[in-house]
């Protein structure tokens, strides 16, 4: 069985956004040489995600929306920023890592014939909930 370890290191100026990571993956496959197996996509760090969905700006549009409604970055309670208890550490991102938790950390994608096994509108993203400063996607792949 062949091993393979890659990491991709993100860096989004904005607090939030999406990056699609299907064709760096697909590159990582094809480095590895395995035909037949698993490939594991994790984000590294607790305020961002990996997820699977439609490469569609809309969609994207929508997620951000949603996703702020359920965790807003600021709600205005007080005592603490966003009313999220974690702020009290002197961190402003609670909300992130409730983002995070919903979209999750990270997804797993079979290999057949050297490619990536995904569905015909399917691909791979990073999901950022708290930029501006370098973040590390693993990509490990397992397989014959």
């Amino acid at each position: 069985m062949k091993s393979h370890r890659k990491t991709l290191t993100i860096h989004l100026p904005e607090r939030t956004g999406f990056v699609l990571l299907t064709g760096e993956v697909q590159d990582a496959v094809t480095e590895s040489g395995v035909q037949e197996g698993l490939c594991l996509v994790n984000s590294m760090h607790i305020t961002s995600s990996v997820f699977i969905n439609d490469d569609e700006p809309g969609l994207h549009q929508d997620y951000l929306r949603w996703l702020e409604k359920l965790a807003p970055f600021n709600s205005g309670d007080e005592p603490t920023r966003g009313g999220y208890l974690h702020n009290r550490s002197g961190e402003d991102n609670g909300d992130a890592h409730h983002k995070r938790q919903i979209m999750g950390r990270e997804v797993v994608v079979a290999i057949t014939g050297g490619r990536l096994d995904l569905g015909p509108w399917e691909a791979i993203f990073y999901g950022e909930f708290d930029g501006r400063r370098d973040k590390r996607v693993l990509i490990k792949i397992i397989g014959e």
